[in-house]
């Protein structure tokens, strides 16, 4: 069966899942992790695609970012993974794949989830127990939106600027979103629609995306085969 076509409409944010194949760690060392940084910032400026979030974990990867041209994420996301397997394997003298196929991904809706997923990416290394708060996590971009540190990688999402109007309100009102823990539910949402590949958002956001794409983006109940009403 033929793999179906990603959904990938400019302008939208996607929030993005590499994982090691079977769970096997990508990351072995430091100046592993500055490697596929250096590639998504190449690849995201080669591409068009705006970093608005991201963590590297040992066996994983989340980005949360919005393509401004069509595919774009596509083509990004595979130019950085043949660039680090590349890498990889030449500096552990291993031969073969490193991820687990295609990566994963979700649309967003701005307005009710954007910010979730920001929260749900910078505060990955604290559900995993890694450490007790982000800001003990090296390899995140929450030093970025919550710290105002420097990056070459990171473009502020507008729903992140409108926190506030100055850039200390806005990084006072981020942290303190950061603090607040995210519920079981939201963490659960976010999941599911990320590994299926659905979108994350309103019925009318969804039902939006469907009528623009063709192809289904919520969850699939039992029944007649889906097919998209014509325009």
């Amino acid at each position: 069966m033929p793999r179906m076509e990603r959904v990938c409409p400019v302008d939208i944010p996607q929030h993005i899942i590499q994982r090691g194949n079977n769970k096997q760690q990508c990351f072995n060392a430091d100046k592993d992790r500055k490697a596929y940084l250096f590639w998504i910032k190449k690849y995201s400026n080669k591409y068009c695609v705006e970093i608005h979030a991201w963590v590297l974990m040992d066996n994983h990867v989340h980005i949360l970012c919005t393509p401004k041209q069509p595919f774009a994420i596509s083509k990004m996301m595979q130019a950085i993974g043949r660039m680090y397997v590349q890498y990889f394997n030449y500096n552990y003298h291993r031969t073969g794949t490193l991820w687990e196929g295609r990566f994963k991904s979700c649309l967003i809706e701005t307005s009710q989830y954007l910010l979730e997923v920001y929260r749900y990416i910078e505060l990955n290394p604290v559900r995993a127990k890694i450490v007790d708060g982000p800001n003990e996590y090296s390899w995140s971009s929450y030093s970025n939106n919550a710290l105002g540190t420097n990056s070459n990688i990171i473009t502020p999402h507008e729903e992140y600027l409108s926190l506030g109007k100055s850039e200390d309100l806005r990084l006072t009102n981020y942290q303190m979103f950061l603090s607040a823990e995210i519920s079981p539910e939201k963490v659960s949402e976010i999941r599911i629609s990320v590994n299926k590949g659905l979108a994350l958002g309103s019925k009318q956001f969804i039902d939006e995306i469907e009528m623009i794409t063709n192809q289904r983006v919520s969850f699939q109940t039992q029944g007649r085969p889906w097919r998209a009403n014509k325009i």
